[in-house]
């Protein structure tokens, strides 16, 4: 946590000075390998009781793979995107609701790392390098669209006052930082880091999804929230000139459904060649023999096997527009990020889907809860409607017209 000063600027403390700094690539990928077997532990617990894992999350951040896409000028390892999406795939492959927690945190880092004075990212940098770690507060429920934002921050003074209600809190409630999307007094979209325990900020734990289910993606109230200056990002930039905003936002999500679906199919493989039965027609003993069962165990590997080429070639392009954003680099970053987000909501839909119907009725089971593979697909792909990637992907291919700039593309 922190510790405020006169100023209002909160400090870090030493707390979590222990945690350590990835320095690479490869350092990346084993940390979160070595994670795994505790963080897919008691995963089907977990969903079954809706127990919250704040134990688990902290095992998480404090191995410092919440801090690896900080800059190197700053202290971190600015890891390449297609390695940013293999450690969420990695840590989703064994808890999708954990893996979705950093999600928002990455992409709030490359908001810091794009709009961000010296010193806010001085600040705010170091404050992840010790452990530190951010929340979402971005949607609202009930307006006509999801760019429909009633949260206001507005100048009183020398600082600001922060006030509406949020939902879709992901990370919120394991957050130290909950930075909440908000309009400035010119209709601007600003980003308010707001520390947790701020008076005036209420984080309630009321998301009652039938998956991802324990993300805690709720409600966040600021009633007259007092903020400096200091904690006000303006990220309406990012989408006025073309930024990674979007592309990278994306890639992240995709990911998510990536981890969801190689869980599945290796549950419904460990299914099939434990406890399936062949049918009566296949002619074998065993259901891992049954020739219709291994075609259908193939295509799911194949499908598998493309939607991760798909996002190691999305995070490339992401890479090269990084260095050289513009028009193109960034449209073609979106497209790219586009086609592997349908493969990855296709695969992870279709692999849970395939589970029951290859492992047949026993595997319904509720002591198995293979089921929350399919509750965790279904949910967290309706993150943005993979219909309007075909369009996107389609108008930019036929007619040369780029994506729009937002947070979905």
């Amino acid at each position: 946590m922190s510790t405020h000063t006169a100023s209002g600027i909160a400090q870090a403390s030493a707390t979590p000075s222990s945690v350590p700094i990835i320095r690479s690539e490869a350092e990346a990928l084993q940390v979160a390998r070595s994670l795994v077997p505790k963080l897919a532990e008691h995963a089907a617990q977990r969903d079954r009781e809706r127990t919250l894992p704040f134990d688990e999350v902290a095992l998480f951040s404090e191995s410092g793979l919440w801090a690896i896409t900080v800059p190197r000028e700053y202290g971190g390892a600015e890891v390449s995107a297609g390695t940013l999406a293999e450690v969420i795939a990695i840590i989703s492959e064994a808890d999708s609701s954990i893996g979705q927690l950093p999600q928002n945190h990455f992409c709030l880092i490359e908001d810091i790392r794009l709009e961000g004075t010296p010193e806010q990212k001085r600040f705010f940098f170091d404050l992840v390098l010790r452990g530190n770690r951010y929340g979402n507060a971005f949607s609202e429920a009930g307006g006509k669209t999801v760019l429909d934002i009633q949260t206001r921050v507005r100048c009183d003074g020398d600082g600001y006052v922060l006030n509406g209600t949020k939902f879709y809190s992901t990370g919120a409630l394991y957050a130290h930082w909950v930075p909440v999307l908000a309009l400035d007094d010119n209709d601007q979209a600003v980003l308010v880091f707001v520390e947790q325990g701020t008076e005036g900020l209420k984080v309630i734990d009321d998301w009652s999804s039938f998956g991802q289910r324990t993300t805690a993606s709720g409600t966040v109230v600021a009633e007259n929230v007092r903020v400096s200056a200091f904690q006000l990002f303006y990220t309406h930039r990012s989408y006025d000139r073309p930024t990674l905003a979007g592309p990278f936002a994306q890639i992240t999500t995709a990911a998510i459904d990536l981890g969801i679906a190689r869980a599945a199919i290796n549950d419904t493989i460990h299914f099939v060649k434990q406890h399936a039965r062949p049918w009566i027609d296949s002619g074998v003993e065993r259901a891992d023999l049954d020739p219709l069962t291994i075609a259908q165990i193939g295509d799911l590997q194949y499908r598998l096997h493309a939607a991760e080429a798909l996002i190691q070639r999305a995070g490339r392009f992401i890479d090269i527009a990084k260095l050289a954003p513009d028009e193109d680099t960034v449209a073609q970053a979106a497209v790219a990020v586009g086609e592997a987000k349908i493969a990855t909501t296709d695969i992870s839909l279709l692999a849970a889907s395939k589970l029951f119907e290859l492992g047949g009725s026993k595997s319904t089971l509720g002591r198995y809860n293979y089921d929350r593979h399919w509750r965790n697909a279904r949910v967290h792909t309706l993150h943005d409607p993979v219909r309007w990637k075909y369009h996107t992907i389609g108008n930019f291919y036929l007619n040369g017209v780029k994506p729009a700039r937002h947070s979905w593309n």
